[in-house]
């Protein structure tokens, strides 16, 4: 069976924040989500009342021709083992989405300000909603123990870079 396509809208844009493409200290970078013009101010109603976002994006700044197919290593690193396309969290899947979970600043018209979004400059948003504590896993989440040491200074704050 051929693969099936779906269409969905850019309803934001990443403005400011991350512009290097990095791999880490990604922590405490502020960043505006711009909502399009075509999406009415109300849309955003009641969202102020919540501390952080779950915002999927769209990895728009590089090319589709980087989806890989195949388990390699981690940042091809030898150290971690070779794991399939969808374990990874990088541009490199064939819908080239990811999530965040950015804490909410404030709101200023379409602007919402916020922190930790991993998102560079220029990234197009396609979808975006208050997080609600149930919606998160429930039980015990685990995983080896490669994610830990590869995403050791993911979260650093940037100006230590």
């Amino acid at each position: 069976m051929a693969a099936q396509f779906i269409e969905v809208p850019v309803i934001a844009d990443v403005v400011g924040g991350h512009t290097a493409r990095l791999d880490d200290f990604k922590g405490g970078v502020e960043s505006v989500i711009r909502l399009r013009p075509e999406f009415p101010v109300e849309t955003l109603q009641g969202i102020e009342e919540f501390s952080h976002l779950q915002v999927t994006w769209f990895f728009n700044l590089g090319s589709p021709d980087d989806v890989a197919l195949h388990a390699r290593s981690p940042r091809d690193n030898p150290a971690w083992p070779a794991t399939g396309t969808f374990v990874h969290h990088n541009h490199r899947r064939p819908a080239r989405l990811a999530t965040s979970f950015p804490r909410l600043l404030k709101i200023d018209g379409r602007d919402l300000h916020v922190v930790d979004l991993d998102a560079d400059d220029g990234t197009q948003v396609v979808d975006l909603v208050a997080v609600f504590q149930e919606m998160l896993p429930r039980g015990p989440v685990t995983q080896p123990t490669w994610p830990g040491e590869m995403l050791a200074d993911y979260w650093r704050d940037a100006s230590e870079r």
